[in-house]
């Protein structure tokens, strides 16, 4: 597998470093993301998400969601059992794990909830209005409005 030096582009650029840091977190990690626990990511609206993780003998006490830093972190960690059981194959992982992913900005975490088996974390995309598209209307006069200076003006 390549590597790639992204020092240059941190050199040439700025206000990208978010851009080069994503590119980096992926190219690093790209072979050394566990498969534990199984999650999926779903579409359910233009602005909201879901994530699902298989967390399969894992009790509400033993889970943790947390956003930090625009990651969210889901972590789990099975309280130590002192049962007297003798297992003749043990199929059911319930290791513990840490899972994170990185949100872009302006997702944040609506809620979560486990049901069957399943974790479900519920994501929903708040754009701020300031950066939602706006109409701008034309108008038909020659009037110039006051905020827009006139060229002549300023030559």
């Amino acid at each position: 597998m390549r590597t790639f030096d992204f020092a240059p582009l941190y050199r040439a650029t700025v206000g990208f470093d978010q851009i080069a840091d994503l590119m980096d977190r992926v190219l690093t990690t790209e072979g050394t993301q566990p498969a534990y626990p199984p999650y999926n990511i779903e579409k359910l609206d233009d602005d909201a998400y879901r994530i699902s993780i298989a967390v399969a003998g894992f009790s509400d006490s033993d889970l943790s969601v947390e956003v930090r830093e625009n990651a969210l972190i889901v972590a789990a960690r099975k309280a130590d059992e002192n049962t007297d059981r003798t297992y003749l194959h043990r199929g059911i992982a319930t290791r513990a794990f840490e899972r994170r992913f990185h949100l872009a900005d302006h997702v944040k975490v609506t809620g979560a909830a486990h049901v069957d088996g399943m974790l479900n974390i519920d994501l929903e995309r708040e754009v701020p209005e300031a950066l939602k598209p706006r109409q701008i209307a034309i108008s038909t006069s020659k009037q110039i409005e006051k905020d827009v200076v006139d060229a002549k003006a300023v030559n």
